[in-house]
């Protein structure tokens, strides 16, 4: 147990690294747009393009893994991150940024693809939860401390430093992490499906391109219809080579019965539904309230600390009550504390009722984490935890990627194109109260589509439940 703890305090500072640099980047996003005087789509793809990259190789870093070891991997992705980062303050335009960030995803695929993994290898199974718990635990301490970190760094010491001050702390990552994992014995030597990775790659990015410009052009648009058009296209080309493969990127014979079937896509369904909320309830504070970028990182606070509190808790609970009942709970708060964001989208609307539905939307997002991935990596085998584990992430990060896209895209089209870009930049309350009144509205609608995947999350969650064994 002790190495085991230790392994965790390793992988949950690779968690911390990653998290950190998302939230802090989504508070800080407007101070970014208005320094390159970004357009509404380029503003978009600085947060796209991570989530893209990083969703599409999660599972080909866990083949990777299984070829030359997990341990490597791993250390290579903080590594990557950490010099990435460095390089992302130093861009002199926004598409050069952009190319960082994918760098950057790159080695967080790197790290997220097994650091599940390695913590399930090192734990018990009668602890696991316990593990995962902590684990899952620091993301919510890593977006507890993002908002306000990166509110402070953009308003005092500039917006490179956002990526900056992951350097000293992926340093201080990777040297622990050399120093503590031990070599893990090497998986089965599978091939690596590239075409299956470069078709799930042209999917996701079609599916984006039009998500991103829906809002922004209208639904008529080319690239919408373009981008649509294609990945219709896509997705049965993808699961047809897929079927055929050797070694599949997307197995979905992996998913084989009805608990991981429905507790995957109750996974994704969170992801889709929580992942937007610190970005949107930033702009929102930003952009209708007129607050600036430390302020609103405050505002958003009480959503970390109540996936902060609730992480660990279920945890311990775990040993007590059933990662069903926990992924159950979890999601009916994520819905409740979603619904009561959707009603308290006035201006005029006390804080307190925003900061209650922020807390217990994070407390539902924790406890559902916890039971969730503890639910799913229990009911596979050792030999398949590392393929499952990237599947699981794959799915969870394409929620992710989505509610960004489809958020960004809700928002925006509350209001006239030549305000688009006022909304990403955080300036909008400056302008008259009209636009502040449609943009207002634009918010509810986006809370109302996020409350609608929360509630078929919490439905799938329910039906995520292990048949009972013949007496």
């Amino acid at each position: 147990m002790r190495y085991a703890w230790r392994v965790c305090s390793v992988t949950s500072l690779g968690l911390i690294l990653i998290g950190v640099a998302g939230s802090t980047l989504n508070v800080a996003l407007p101070s970014v747009v208005r320094h390159f005087h970004a357009s509404a789509m380029e503003s978009g793809w600085i947060l796209l393009s991570f989530l893209l990259v990083n969703t599409a190789s999660l599972v080909f870093f866990g083949r990777v893994a299984d070829l030359v070891g997990r341990r490597e991997v791993y250390l290579t992705g903080l590594g990557l991150f950490t010099a990435a980062s460095l390089l992302a303050g130093l861009a002199p335009d926004v598409w050069l940024l952009v190319g960082m960030r994918v760098v950057q995803a790159v080695g967080a695929a790197m790290v997220l693809a097994n650091g599940t993994v390695i913590l399930t290898d090192a734990f018990p199974p009668e602890r696991l939860s316990q593990g995962m718990g902590v684990y899952i635990g620091t993301l919510s301490v890593a977006q507890l401390a993002g908002p306000t970190l990166g509110g402070l760094i953009a308003e005092t010491a500039g917006w490179q430093w956002i990526f900056w001050v992951n350097v000293p702390a992926g340093l201080a990552a990777l040297t622990w992490g050399a120093m503590t994992l031990r070599r893990m014995p090497r998986g089965p030597r599978r091939p690596v499906d590239a075409l299956g990775n470069a078709l799930l790659f042209a999917a996701l990015s079609a599916l984006l391109l039009a998500l991103s410009e829906a809002g922004s052009a209208g639904p008529s648009s080319p690239a919408v219809i373009g981008g649509a058009a294609v990945f219709v296209v896509l997705v049965p080309v993808t699961v047809l080579v897929e079927r055929r493969a050797a070694s599949p990127v997307l197995d979905l014979r992996l998913l084989g019965g009805r608990l991981l079937t429905c507790a995957n896509l109750a996974s994704f369904c969170n992801a889709l539904a929580r992942s937007a909320l610190i970005l949107i309830v930033a702009l929102y504070f930003q952009a209708v309230r007129g607050l600036d970028a430390f302020d609103a990182g405050l505002s958003v606070l009480p959503l970390p600390v109540g996936m902060a509190l609730a992480s660990p808790a279920a945890g311990l609970l775990g040993r007590r009550v059933s990662s069903y009942a926990l992924s159950v709970g979890g999601a009916l708060l994520s819905a409740a504390g979603l619904g009561v964001l959707m009603l308290a989208i006035d201006p005029a609307a006390p804080y307190w009722i925003i900061g209650l539905g922020l807390l217990v939307a994070g407390c539902g997002s924790g406890a559902f984490m916890t039971g969730n991935t503890t639910e799913v990596m229990r009911a596979v085998p050792q030999s398949s935890l590392g393929v499952v584990n990237g599947l699981r992430m794959m799915i969870m990060n394409v929620g992710i990627v989505i509610s960004v896209g489809l958020s960004l895209s809700v928002l925006t089209s509350s209001v006239n194109e030549h305000l688009r870009a006022q909304v990403s930049a955080g300036t909008l309350s400056a302008l008259s109260p009209v636009a502040v009144g449609q943009l207002t509205q634009g918010f509810g609608r986006t809370y109302a589509v996020l409350l609608a995947v929360a509630l078929a999350g919490l439905a799938l969650a329910a039906l995520a439940r292990a048949p009972k064994e013949p007496r």
